[in-house]
């Protein structure tokens, strides 16, 4: 009951921010821009706290940050071989960052608290009392009518494209940050950014997220726009250091290279996404040699009554071949969002085919209805199912059969205002063959209803 109450509460504060002044809230928060409130003679109390010039306006402070709450209910957890939380449990996150913007020099600090209640024994990613989520400096070194350049150091956030490999694990409770180096340019239609990075792990307590020693991420990645035909094109290469990965056939210290490139438009009626990859390394005494291809496509009827858009989503991800034969095909997603399938974070991008139609429609300009069917097969019955994290759930060796199951959900989003959205969401996870050939082989439902203020 006191949950309950909670979110009533938090859904009672949303709603009072609904007659602030609009905003435009960005994924990554230190992409948000308020400078414009620099003409404004009469901000509003909000708005002071967005726009806090410091003498000159070239040099300004903003405050904002973010409150979600999360409360989640699930039957069957890990398909029958893990115990639920008996009345559900409820997911907390809190943001709060600071932005100072001086001339040519920015520095950014934010906070994270991850709380989760009614589990036991939660995961850091569940539960993370308090840390420092953010912090870095950044510097114009060159910038001109048509280019500009910039270097940022520190701990940050990272996220480039459709998140397939680099994303910001935006379902799990906490976020995931990187210490790192970075150089951004961008002239016209065209950037391109360069770092080197040590993904942060994190770690139950407060402000204790060390420095990873054990896991390297580095590489570059292109973005060229407005191109005939293609539309936009993403271009990349992205090298991975872990002191030890760990997979169905094989494990040790990993070095792996991936090389990729999107296709991909996001306007008008039809929109696509297309991203192919191929990935190569070494694991321990092992040879990497692993590849994925991915499709994302929809329409948009807009002279139909609710604007349906209808989608279709496809991935083939590779897995291992043949175990003890020194090669390894599964594919390492690296460091990817993290509901990657849908609603429900069950599985992980590796060793997988999936096809998913998907129907959305816009019931008003502030209620929206998905509804998505996922079906699921292993790519080699010779390797294993993988969660999100690529931990290992099941084993693939002395198994044979490949469907893994079908996931059916329904999401209702009601989003009044930049500053407010409430989502509520359930999905009915039907187990395949492989499932109850590996373990117990239950069918998993899964219910949410999430509450999120941004400021």
């Amino acid at each position: 009951m006191n949950r309950i109450v909670y979110l009533l509460l938090t859904f009672g504060l949303a709603a009072s921010m609904t007659a602030q002044t609009q905003a435009d809230f960005k994924p990554l928060r230190y992409d948000d821009d308020f400078s414009y409130l620099e003409e404004d003679t009469l901000p509003s109390t909000y708005e002071k706290i967005k726009y806090l010039p410091l003498g000159n306006k070239k040099h300004y402070l903003s405050f904002g940050g973010e409150i979600r709450e999360q409360y989640i209910y699930t039957k069957n957890n890990g398909w029958g071989d893990f115990s639920d939380a008996p009345d559900g449990y409820l997911l907390s996150r809190y943001l709060l960052h600071a932005d100072l913007k001086s001339g040519r020099f920015r520095t950014f600090i934010q906070l994270q608290s991850s709380l989760a209640y009614g589990i036991d024994n939660p995961s850091p990613v569940d539960h993370n009392t308090l840390d420092l989520h953010q912090a870095f400096i950044e510097a114009v070194v060159l910038s001109d009518e048509k280019s500009k350049l910039n270097i940022r150091a520190g701990r940050q956030e990272l996220l480039y494209g459709s998140q397939r490999l680099i994303g910001v694990r935006e379902g799990p409770n906490s976020r995931i940050a990187m210490d790192a180096a970075k150089l951004l340019y961008k002239q016209d239609q065209f950037q391109s950014d360069l770092f080197y990075a040590h993904p942060v792990a994190n770690k139950p307590g407060t402000f204790n997220d060390p420095f990873n020693k054990k896991a390297l991420l580095w590489g570059s990645y292109t973005v060229i726009n407005n191109l005939k035909f293609l539309n936009n094109i993403d271009l990349y290469y992205l090298g991975v250091w872990k002191k030890r990965a760990e997979y169905d056939a094989a494990s040790g210290e990993e070095t792996r290279h991936s090389l990729g490139f999107r296709v991909w438009k996001n306007s008008n009626r039809w929109k696509y996404d297309i991203e192919a990859v191929y990935q190569f390394g070494k694991l321990s005494q092992a040879t990497v040699s692993a590849w994925t291809l991915s499709s994302n496509i929809s329409y948009k009827a807009a002279s139909l009554k609710f604007k349906p858009v209808f989608g279709l989503k496809s991935e083939i991800i590779s897995g291992d071949k043949t175990s003890n034969d020194n090669k390894i095909q599964t594919f390492n997603p690296l460091y990817p969002r993290g509901a990657y399938f849908g609603l429900v974070a069950l599985i992980g991008p590796a060793n997988l085919f999936d096809i998913h139609p998907s129907l959305e429609l816009e019931i008003s300009n502030s209620w929206s209805l998905g509804i998505d069917y996922d079906l699921f097969w292993r790519w080699s019955t010779n390797d294993g199912l993988y969660a999100p994290n690529m931990q290992l759930l099941y084993s693939g060796q002395n198994t044979t059969k490949s469907f893994i199951g079908s996931q059916l959900a329904a999401t209702i989003d009601y989003t009044p205002s930049p500053f407010l959205s409430l989502t509520l969401e359930g999905a009915w996870f039907d187990s395949g063959a492989f499932l109850k050939e590996a373990g117990a082989g239950k069918d998993y439902f899964y219910s949410a209803f999430t509450a999120r203020i941004r400021f």
